[in-house]
């Protein structure tokens, strides 16, 4: 998908330069053709990254709970494993953070080393989901 992107990118920057060859004289070209390519230096940095993190909860249903939870724009991959409550997430840092991410999973009733679910949340769990809260995080 990010070759697909890339290609896109590209073929716009080229749009953009043949539009600016023809409006513009060539001492203006050179000058903004150096702030694109600064530009797009920035839009082609890697923008994916991978955390993993503890999510308390109990079952199958926290499972699907939990993953589809991550299933927003910005995460590209979530995995939850019931054994040992480890969350891992490849996420675009330049549409979620980190933080809402936790914040997420929280909202939803599961606490994280980041966040801690509200009561309320934690409550309106199905009663097998129900997991041992520590007082603090």
């Amino acid at each position: 998908m990010t070759t697909v992107n890339n290609f896109f990118k590209v073929k716009n920057l080229k749009t953009i330069l043949f539009f600016l060859k023809f409006f513009l004289n060539v001492k203006n070209l050179k000058t903004i053709l150096f702030f694109l390519i600064i530009l797009s230096a920035f839009n082609f940095q890697a923008q994916s990254k991978k955390t993993s993190f503890i999510v308390n909860g109990m079952c199958g249903m926290c499972k699907e709970r939990i993953e589809s939870t991550l299933d927003v724009k910005g995460v590209t991959f979530a995995s939850w494993s019931e054994e040992t409550h480890i969350c891992n997430v490849t996420f675009n840092s330049n549409k979620i953070s980190e933080k809402e991410i936790h914040q997420l999973l929280a909202a939803k009733g599961h606490d994280t080393p980041i966040c801690r679910a509200s009561d309320e949340a934690y409550n309106n769990l199905h009663h097998c989901c129900h997991y041992v809260r520590k007082d603090s995080l």
